[in-house]
């Protein structure tokens, strides 16, 4: 059991960890690179920042490499005792209204949930109203469609 909780320790830190250095807590570096609008007129839309997708390719090198150390199905992975796979593989209308909900809002605020509880270390207002936000929003998801 401590090595589960300290596996998962080690992880949460290493990615905020991530999140820090690459700039994903920055909500103006996040919005710059959603600033696709950028590329074909700079000086109308204001620069785009591509610098993310160097970290979105390095965090898919390291999906890679974990995917191929990671133990074949019908296998007992390291720290737990069954692989967790999701059993639904259909695509409704309440996963599309979410995955637009979530653009939506990464594009006006530059925060998505991990870079947003990472940055509450920082103690900025603008991750505490979010976090605060998805929080009554999880709820109110959750009263609502249940």
């Amino acid at each position: 059991m401590i090595k589960k909780w300290l596996a998962a320790l080690l992880a949460g830190a290493l990615f905020a960890t991530g999140l820090v250095v690459s700039g994903m807590t920055q909500p103006t570096k996040v919005i710059g690179f959603l600033n696709v609008a950028g590329i074909a007129d700079p000086v109308r839309f204001g620069a785009w920042d591509a610098s993310l997708a160097f970290v979105m390719g390095g965090a898919l090198c390291v999906t890679l490499l974990a995917f191929a150390i990671t133990p074949r199905p019908g296998r007992k992975p390291w720290l737990a005792e069954s692989f967790q796979m999701p059993s639904r593989r259909d695509i409704d209308a309440r996963l599309l209204a979410g995955a637009v909900l979530f653009g939506i809002g990464w594009g006006l605020v530059g925060y998505c949930p991990g870079p947003a509880i990472a940055s509450l270390l920082t103690g900025g207002l603008d991750a505490i109203i979010f976090i605060a936000s998805l929080a009554l929003g999880m709820a109110a998801a959750k009263r609502f469609t249940a």
